[in-house]
C-alpha cells in the first residue's frame, strides 16, 4: 500500500519479482486463466474477486490444470494459488497487477483509482479489457505511467497477449514486460498506436462480424459455417462454437463498443445476437448458445 513517502517517489520497474506475487482481479472465465499461468513460474499468485463462489471455483481451476500447463512451460515449476475477498490484502508487495473484471467504463476507472491508490508505488497495473483502452480509465488514477492494457486471449491454448500503452505508459513498462512476460508461457506483441480491439481481435471482430451477419440474413447457419471454416481453414472449432465459449452477453457488449464508435457498422449480427442473450442463450456458461448440446 501506498504511504507518504511512496507516494513522491518517482515511478521505477518493479524488482525481486521472484519473491513478490502476481495478482489478478476478477475471479472470471478470463481472471482464472491468467492467474493459470502466472502460476507456472513457482511463485504466489494471488485472485481478488467479491464473491467468495467465483473465487473458489477459480482456486479450484487453477490448482487442476496447474501440473499439465506447468509441464508445457520451459523451465516451469508449479506455483501457489491464493484467493482473497480484501483489495488491501491481495494486493500487498504485487509486482504485477492484472485486472479482468467486466467490460463496464464506470467500473473499471473506479477499479482503477482504487488499484493505483492501494498498490506498492513500483507495482505495474495492466487492464486485460477486450474493447477499451487503459487511456479510458485514468480519471482517479495519480500514476499514469504505470498502467497499460495487457489484453489474454483464452490461455492456456490461446498465448498471445497484446500490449498497448495507456498514451502515458512508461516505455519502460513496455520493454519490461514484452521480456518477462514470456517466462510464463504467454506471448506479448505491442500495439504501436492506440487500436480499439488491439490487434488479433480487429482481426477476430471482422470475422466474427460477418458470420453473423450470414446467418441473420438467412444465408447459412451456425453449424454449417463452423464446418466450412473448419474444413477450409483447419480450425478445430468455428466461430460460432469460439462465441459461445466467450459469451455471447460479451460478444454483444463488444459490439456494442466497436458499434458506439462506428456506427455504419450493419445492425443485422446485433439483432441476431439480442435474440439469443434475451432469451438467456449465452453459450457454453450457460449450457446453450447457438449450440445445445453443452450439459
Amino acid at each position: 500500500m501506498h504511504n507518504a513517502t511512496e507516494k513522491t517517489k518517482p515511478f521505477s520497474l518493479p524488482v525481486n519479482l521472484e519473491n513478490r506475487p502476481v495478482t489478478v482481479i476478477g475471479a472470471g472465465t478470463l481472471g482464472r486463466r491468467i492467474a493459470l499461468m502466472f502460476c507456472t513460474r513457482g511463485g504466489e499468485v494471488r485472485i481478488y474477486d467479491l464473491s467468495e463462489e467465483q473465487r473458489q471455483q477459480a482456486v479450484e481451476f487453477v490448482q487442476q490444470q496447474l501440473p499439465a500447463v506447468t509441464a508445457s512451460v520451459p523451465g516451469g515449476t508449479e506455483g501457489r494459488i491464493f484467493s482473497s475477498g480484501d483489495l488491501t490484502i491481495a494486493l500487498k508487495d504485487a509486482w504485477l497487477i492484472v485486472e479482468a473484471i467486466p467490460e463496464r467504463l464506470d467500473l473499471k476507472k473506479k477499479v482503477f483509482g482504487e488499484l493505483d491508490k492501494l498498490a506498492d508505488f513500483d507495482a505495474i497495473i495492466a487492464s486485460n479489457s477486450s474493447s477499451y483502452p487503459t487511456s479510458q480509465f485514468l480519471d482517479f488514477v495519480e500514476h499514469p505511467e504505470r498502467v497499460l492494457n495487457a489484453h489474454f486471449y483464452m490461455p492456456p491454448t490461446q498465448n498471445a497477449i497484446d500490449i498497448m500503452s495507456s498514451g502515458s505508459t512508461d516505455r519502460g513498462v513496455i520493454d519490461f514486460l514484452l521480456e518477462e512476460l514470456p517466462r510464463y508461457g504467454v506471448f506479448p506483441f505491442e500495439a504501436r498506436k492506440e487500436s480499439t480491439g488491439f490487434i488479433f481481435n480487429r482481426v477476430w471482430a471482422a470475422i466474427k462480424r460477418e458470420s453473423l451477419a450470414l446467418v441473420a440474413e438467412g444465408v447459412s447457419t451456425p453449424s454449417e459455417l463452423d464446418q466450412m471454416c473448419q474444413i477450409n481453414m483447419h480450425t478445430k472449432i468455428g466461430p460460432f462454437r469460439l462465441m459461445d465459449k466467450v459469451g455471447l452477453d460479451v460478444v454483444l457488449d463488444i459490439e456494442n463498443h466497436y458499434a458506439a464508435e462506428n456506427p455504419h457498422l450493419p445492425v443485422g449480427p446485433r439483432e441476431l445476437l439480442h435474440q439469443y442473450v434475451d432469451a438467456g442463450y449465452l453459450g457454453v456458461k450457460t449450457g446453450r448458445g447457438f449450440y445445445n448440446d453443452y450439459l
